[in-house]
């Protein structure tokens, strides 16, 4: 059993130091009312009291104009985090409408993951224009099981300037919400991207996060689940890297 009060004093320690070493006046986040901003936005608060800004960002999806944009100001009102909303709907129609002779529309299920890949990447320079505006650092939102499985966008929500809670799993995540007291309503639902209307993680990943963390924690998992785990950890390499440049790598 990890104790949560001991690694909350250890990360507000880190953030401190990563924002100030940098000059920054404090934190940006997504607030997306999901369970891995909610502990971002909390250990930020806790680190940056004067100046933690979690930025909320609807995109198309009716759950993240309801229940998504309603747990992030429950979150907010919580803990005191300042809020600011930024609808990026018709930002994302706009550049959908602007490319439509250039994309390759042969495959419907590949422009789908692609035109979804757009809000992440859309809210990532919405919150890097709030944060150059403040003078503020960028804070991630990304947990362990998500990057060892690949499963966030590069150069979306794989863009930041420090991750506080990369090294944690789902489970150790939702054990740490609970110790911080953080609102019901973001650990009961299931973990979504929110991406389209009904999608969830677990029904893309196509496996659960129990089975993930097993695999990660423990080293358990049957033969099946292991070999996939390990093929999308393989497959999915390059986003976990920095891009390859010619005469260093």
């Amino acid at each position: 059993m990890r104790d949560w009060a001991k690694e909350k004093e250890a990360r507000v320690s880190w953030i401190k130091n990563i924002v100030a070493s940098c000059g920054a006046k404090g934190v940006v986040f997504g607030n997306s009312g999901g369970k891995d901003c909610a502990l971002t936005g909390i250990l930020c608060k806790a680190a940056c009291p004067e100046k933690t800004i979690g930025v909320i960002m609807p995109c198309e999806s009716r759950q993240n104009y309801t229940t998504d944009s309603e747990d992030a100001k429950r979150l907010a009102e919580k803990f005191g985090i300042e809020t600011r909303i930024v609808d990026i709907t018709q930002a994302k129609h706009a550049l959908t409408l602007a490319a439509r002779n250039a994309i390759n529309d042969s495959d419907a299920e590949t422009v789908k993951k692609s035109s979804a890949n757009v809000n992440p990447r859309l809210r990532m320079t919405t919150l890097y224009l709030v944060a150059q505006t403040e003078g503020c650092l960028v804070a991630g939102t990304g947990n362990k099981s998500e990057n060892t499985m690949g499963y966030f966008t590069k150069w979306g929500d794989g863009g930041y300037d420090f991750n506080p809670i990369g090294d944690l799993t789902v489970r150790e995540v939702y054990d740490f919400l609970r110790y911080l007291d953080a609102p019901q309503s973001i650990i009961d639902k299931k973990p979504s991207a929110g991406l389209w209307e009904g999608q969830t993680d677990e029904q893309e990943l196509g496996m659960s996060y129990a089975e993930i963390d097993d695999y990660i924690l423990f080293g358990k998992a049957s033969p099946e689940t292991k070999k996939k785990i390990d093929d999308i950890f393989r497959k999915n390499e390059h986003k976990r890297k920095m891009p390859p440049v010619f005469g260093r790598d």
